[in-house]
């Protein structure tokens, strides 16, 4: 096997989990299973990067028997939809287009009455397509913490729990404001370990985070005082129980709840792997939930690779070694990029000169960080070809590295999410 052919097969391989991860065969599969004779509204609403391929596949379902239906989702990531309307507005960072289509989506949500459903479609990306700030907090406030949070290199469920306990709409209380009405919630997973009341800050599931982790969270990470003052009021408001906590499991609010995860990282690393072993790879999964710096991790992977090249295991070559996940990164430097492209970086360091060598990391959103490419690709010889990676690495800024040298991997919106793929290859020397 060439380089050239791994290259060739690591994004195939790639591909075929972005397949597995397709939300519209996903929506198809579940709403199937829906008596929708029973309700006399239906309404559906949500937000994330996967939305439009979600609703979509409700309209074909359930045609003109949605009565109303507003997804916010990220700009570009959109459809011709007829019966529901998709708002694009912004991500990772919220603005004002999220936030009126946040406050349009729990107008509708309200309004439902007993015997309606809401059906809510969730995916990737929901945490910040639906900004609906709770007073005293401004968006611009809020915008000011998910800098912090995301500069601090904060993971999802920190990020999270301090999101929706600054939210209206989040947390929960978007069930609160559908009940009495059904709601049936079909999630698209881009959380490590599938917590329901994690995916897109759990708008509909009880909320198991409290104000005490939302402060806790700021803390960890020396942003308590540098966060907004209304930030602090409010979460002190809350720690004080001036402010009603988030609905917590056992609310009666939840009787009426079904949440549903309909696809997760795990279904797309086994669909990888399988389209691995028919290209001839002896394969092994690592985990789904690998988290964790994403230097680090990248570190780790590339020492596994060079055990397989050199000894045999954990697997031997031809092998395929898939992960998946999601990293984060703690900003030091004013570079471009995002946690796949710095992690194939570090990895790339790590396996210079190891030939028959190759590491993919994509995300399955087709967005990596704030950039326009979903990853990476690098091989044994990348250093050979341009061996500053560890001054581009130091400033994180393995987008300029890898464009230079044409190794980002585009696919451009895939209208999925269920967080990153790593796919590394080793031939037989040849």
């Amino acid at each position: 096997m060439s380089v050239r052919t791994l290259r060739k097969h690591a994004r195939a391989i790639f591909d075929a989990a972005l397949v597995a991860a397709d939300p519209s065969r996903a929506v198809d599969r579940h709403l199937a299973r829906i008596d929708f004779s029973r309700f006399k509204n239906i309404y559906v609403l949500g937000a994330g990067k996967a939305g439009a391929s979600m609703a979509l596949a409700c309209e074909r379902v359930l045609g003109r028997r949605i009565t109303a239906g507003l997804l916010n989702v990220k700009y570009g990531h959109i459809a011709a939809t007829n019966r529901i309307e998709l708002n694009e507005c912004g991500h990772p960072e919220p603005d004002e287009q999220g936030m009126e289509g946040a406050e349009r989506i729990a107008a509708i949500a309200a309004q439902a009455q007993r015997g309606d459903l809401v059906l809510c479609l969730i995916s990737g990306g929901a945490s910040a397509l639906l900004p609906l700030p709770a007073r005293p907090v401004t968006l611009d406030e809020k915008r000011e913490l998910t800098r912090l949070l995301l500069a601090a290199g904060a993971d999802i469920h920190e990020m999270n729990a301090v999101r929706k306990h600054l939210s209206r709409i989040k947390g929960g209380e978007l069930a609160r404001l559908a009940a009495p009405a059904r709601v049936e919630s079909l999630l698209l997973s881009d959380v490590v370990g599938d917590n329901l009341d994690v995916i897109g800050s759990g708008p509909t599931a009880p909320d198991a985070s409290t104000f005490a982790d939302a402060a806790a969270a700021l803390k960890r990470y020396g942003i308590w005082r540098r966060a907004p003052k209304a930030v602090r009021v409010r979460i002190e408001r809350g720690l004080r129980s001036e402010i009603p906590e988030t609905p917590k499991p056992g609310d009666a609010i939840f009787r009426c709840v079904r949440n549903t995860v309909i696809g997760s990282n795990r279904l797309a690393l086994a669909a990888a792997a399988a389209r691995a072993r028919e290209l001839g790879y002896r394969t092994l999964i690592l985990s789904s939930e690998i988290v964790g710096e994403t230097r680090e991790i990248a570190r780790m992977h590339a020492a596994i690779l060079r055990e397989a090249a050199h000894t045999g295991h954990p697997v031997k070559a031809p092998a395929c070694i898939i992960s998946g996940g999601e990293t984060t990164v703690t900003l030091k430097g004013d570079g471009l990029g995002g946690r796949n492209q710095e992690f194939v970086l570090a990895a790339a360091i790590d396996l210079a000169d190891l030939p028959n060598a190759v590491v993919l990391s994509a995300g399955t959103d087709g967005t990596d960080g704030p950039t326009d490419a979903a990853g990476a690709i690098a091989d044994g010889a990348t250093l050979a070809r341009k061996p500053d990676a560890r001054q581009y690495l130091d400033n994180h800024d393995s987008y300029h590295y890898f464009d230079s040298i044409g190794d980002l991997v585009k696919t451009g919106p895939t209208h999925t999410n269920v967080m990153d793929v790593r796919i590394m290859l080793i031939g037989v020397p040849q």
